[in-house]
């Protein structure tokens, strides 16, 4: 179905709401196909193609809210499903803080943000799965050592998605991405390992080829045969870039409105200050052509845009939606994100620190004695307390050169130790997802081992 027809949906969707007695809407519709192919050792082992079509509608009866969904995208399917809404709004109890973005905050960026590529859509499957069998081959042929594999995919999507409400504001876009993966297995006597690469893109052509897919992959793999743990000590620890994304992964946890609110952060009422080493500079920009985080307008109707959480260490802003923003007496920053249905909750655009200026080996070049982290394992950071400690493997740093695996350590710390205690920020930052790190190092931390 054209967007255009999606969106008039989307509108009367919309119009038979407020007639059946909402004061407000919200109205969202998804539509999407998704490929998928697993290879393992050479052979096809699965293969999927599926598409999904749902409306969802969230209503508002002054500070009450109902919200239901369908896949039933007929009129009568609509019909029952504001049925269904409004009548669960009638029950709920009211919430003050409850209400749409006001007329004035509503929006959507104007011109070409690369998120949809057609080609995508129209890549042979044949071709897709070549693309994982390549990969896979090129992991097996990388080294003796590695004799088994867990399998080589390619993964697309193509979709689209419409937002409408009552306050005037209809909007769709269009977007596709597309991934290659390899994951082998290294095998030294009595000892396996596995490890993985992936590459990610909205178009085909952006992808790494998938002889450098396998090759990254194998590589890894044979470089964690031998592992050993390593005596209790503290040390500077380096993570590298596919880890490292997993702390601004626990920044954003911290930083979201809903956790703001609830004073479920350590960073709640932190405003204005100090919170960081004065290199670190974090940003959510929704804005940026062609990356994972982009989209014309978040699932509330308004402009995302460029926020300065972190600048030179200190706390600039907290990532809110309407609701948040009304709880906290602040404004909306476009980061509402929700599903078909509900509620909008917090989701981030693309969220990254900005790199710095030395390379990841002249970081490692010196550090005399220390831990390179590629893995980490376990959830155990705590947003509220700002602890932290996970399992993690790597390779040990030994005068400035990496010198030999580690595995069934433990780092520990606490958040706000790390962003004081920066050792460097890499140059390396890459735009691998919607979060993104370069190299960091911490300048100390807590290795449990032996």
């Amino acid at each position: 179905m054209s967007l255009d027809a999606l969106t008039d949906i989307a509108r009367d969707t919309i119009r038979q709401a407020l007639h059946s007695g909402a004061t407000d809407a919200e109205c969202t519709i998804s539509e999407g196909s998704e490929f998928g192919a697993n290879v393992r050792m050479g052979e096809l082992e699965t293969l999927k193609e599926a598409g999904s079509r749902g409306a969802g509608l969230r209503v508002l009866i002054g500070k009450k809210t109902g919200s239901s969904y369908t896949s039933d995208m007929t009129p009568d399917g609509i019909r029952q499903m504001v049925k269904a809404a409004v009548e669960l709004a009638a029950l709920t109890t009211e919430d003050p803080h409850v209400a749409l973005p006001d007329e004035s905050e509503l929006g959507a960026i104007l011109g070409d943000l690369k998120l949809f590529y057609e080609s995508v859509a129209a890549l042979p499957a044949a071709q897709k799965i070549d693309a994982a069998k390549r990969a896979e081959a090129a992991a097996l042929s990388f080294n003796p050592c590695i004799t088994k594999s867990e399998g080589g995919s390619f993964d697309s999507s193509t979709s689209c998605r419409v937002f409408a409400n009552s306050r005037g504001f209809a909007g769709a876009y269009q977007s596709t991405w597309c991934s290659l993966t390899a994951v082998p297995v290294a095998t030294r006597g009595d000892t396996m390992e596995r490890d993985y690469w992936s590459t990610l893109a909205r178009d085909f052509s952006g992808l790494e080829t998938p002889e450098f897919v396998g090759r990254t992959a194998a590589e890894r793999a044979v470089r964690r045969l031998g592992a050993v743990k390593v005596e209790t000590t503290k040390v500077p620890v380096v993570f590298e870039p596919r880890v490292a994304r997993s702390l601004l992964g626990n920044l954003f946890e911290a930083v979201e409105g809903r956790s703001i609110y609830r004073q479920a952060s350590f960073l709640a009422n932190k405003l204005g200050e100090k919170i960081a080493d004065e290199r670190i500079t974090l940003i959510d920009d929704g804005t940026m052509p062609g990356l994972f985080g982009s989209q014309p307008f978040d699932d509330e109707g308004v402009p995302t845009r460029r926020t300065m959480v972190i600048e030179k260490g200190v706390l600039k802003a907290y990532l809110l939606n309407t609701y948040t923003a009304r709880k906290l007496d602040m404004k909306t920053t476009g980061n509402a994100s929700r599903g078909i249905t509900g509620n909008a909750g917090i989701g981030h655009g693309n969220f990254y620190i900005e790199p710095g200026t030395k390379s990841p080996s002249e970081i490692i070049a010196d550090i005399k004695n220390g831990f390179y982290v590629t893995e980490l394992i376990g959830s155990g950071v705590n947003t509220v307390t700002g602890d932290y400690s996970r399992g993690a493997a790597g390779v040990w740093i030994r005068n400035g050169e990496l010198a030999f695996p580690v595995s069934e350590v433990t780092i520990a710390s606490t958040l706000q130790e790390m962003l004081n205690g920066l050792g460097e920020i890499g140059s390396d930052l890459e735009f691998r997802g919607s979060i993104s790190a370069p190299t960091i190092m911490i300048g100390e931390m807590t290795i449990a081992g032996r």
